[in-house]
């Protein structure tokens, strides 16, 4: 079989004889005489296309054949004109080129290998088996793209045996019969199977995502190309639309949100001490009492709820207490006790009240999905009395 992506990586269109179509897992595996579709291979995706008319959804090397997949077949014998996605494989070609700058870049300066290469959806990644520093990997950046706008001749090919022998290449492993070489002046040479741009300057583009410890070396993330600049233009957006929301140029977003941060963690500060004076002017009225006791504050939420529940248990006023706060359709709700098993009474009022929830043996929370006059009414079955008597407050505050 005749890999026309080796004799081109630009190619294409090609023409070709159907050898074999037989049934596969999802559809159908075709092979031809010869192809311009790249298999999947050396962290590179697979090509797809129109194939015959019909779509290649993957390709894949078996036994030195390649193979098409397919979701309808066709007939072998029959002479093909085959189509690849060309912004798909350009994309590939960008990025793989891309990662051949960066992993010989890093090989040449600290001795590093590239032990894992993976071109995804949404980024490159490249592990390599030592560490960096951000700022290594920025000088790698740099380098890179520098090498990218001298617009270098990227060589692959199959080096004759004799030249081969005295190149210094790099490899994931031992290689033997003919050889493709990648080589990018002043950057790497290395053994490669993928397909290449055929100057650097058709990289345009190499750009660091970010960089994690990773097996004892680091994984870093990149993009390269076409995907650099999409990937710019979405956080240009988003920038844009951040820095209108603060009324500030775009490069002063930074600042204002560092102040709107610190206004917004002394306005936490500054509601928690009010909201502690709230609960201790509502709970200074009440009465010890013994039992099963409940008190609504329509405006607190879940946290106020329970900084009411614990204090009311902390104070004595009840053994079991519900704090009730409203929502849409229903009553926000904690429960906490000194002597119950709330998982269980939880259970049981959720079971009446439509309610939704849980906890621990001491303290549960949840929504209670019922109109207030069922709230009302099994509470009151259930033996709970308003921690406020009537008549303790003008409207009966705190009460259902």
């Amino acid at each position: 079989m005749e890999k026309l992506y080796y004799e081109s990586a630009y190619r294409k269109e090609f023409e070709g004889t159907v050898l074999s179509c037989e049934p596969g897992k999802n559809g159908f595996e075709i092979v031809l005489d010869q192809t311009a579709f790249y298999p999947e291979g050396g962290g590179q995706p697979a090509d797809t296309g129109i194939l015959g008319g019909v779509r290649v959804l993957d390709v894949h090397e078996k036994n030195g054949r390649i193979v098409h997949m397919t979701k309808e077949p066709l007939t072998p014998g029959e002479t093909v004109w085959g189509k690849i996605d060309w912004d798909r494989r350009f994309l590939h070609m960008q990025e793989h080129s891309g990662e051949h700058l960066v992993s010989g870049l890093i090989h040449g300066r600290f001795g590093y290998d590239n032990v894992g290469f993976h071109m995804g959806a949404e980024e490159v990644t490249i592990d390599f088996n030592g560490l960096l520093e951000w700022k290594d990997l920025m000088e790698i950046e740099a380098e890179a793209n520098r090498l990218i706008w001298e617009n270098e001749e990227v060589y692959a090919g199959f080096p004759p045996k004799e030249e081969l022998a005295d190149l210094d290449y790099r490899s994931k492993k031992e290689l033997s019969g003919e050889i493709r070489i990648v080589k990018i002046p002043g950057a790497d040479i290395c053994a490669c199977c993928g397909t290449h741009v055929a100057r650097t300057g058709e990289i345009g583009l190499v750009k660091f995502l970010s960089m994690i410890h990773y097996k004892g070396g680091v994984r870093i993330s990149l993009l390269c190309g076409r995907a650099a600049m999409m990937d710019y233009e979405k956080r240009r957006e988003q920038l844009q639309n951040i820095s209108v929301l603060l009324s500030v140029k775009p490069l002063e977003a930074f600042g204002a949100v560092e102040k709107l941060k610190g206004e917004t963690e002394r306005l936490k500060e500054a509601l928690s001490k009010n909201g502690k004076r709230i609960i201790e002017m509502e709970t200074a009225g009440l009465k010890k009492r013994d039992g099963r006791l409940y008190l609504l504050e329509p405006d607190f939420d879940g946290l106020m709820l329970r900084h009411l529940a614990n204090r009311m248990l902390e104070e004595g006023r009840g053994e079991t207490v519900l704090a009730l706060g409203e929502t849409a359709g229903g009553f926000l709700y904690v429960l906490g006790s000194r002597t119950e098993d709330m998982r269980q009474l939880s259970k049981e009022l959720n079971g009446l009240l439509s309610g939704r929830g849980g906890g621990s043996q001491q303290m549960a929370q949840g929504t209670f999905f019922a109109a207030p006059e069922s709230v009302s009414a099994v509470l009151k079955n259930c033996g709970f009395r308003p921690a406020k008597e009537s008549g303790d407050e003008p409207g009966e505050r705190g009460r259902l």
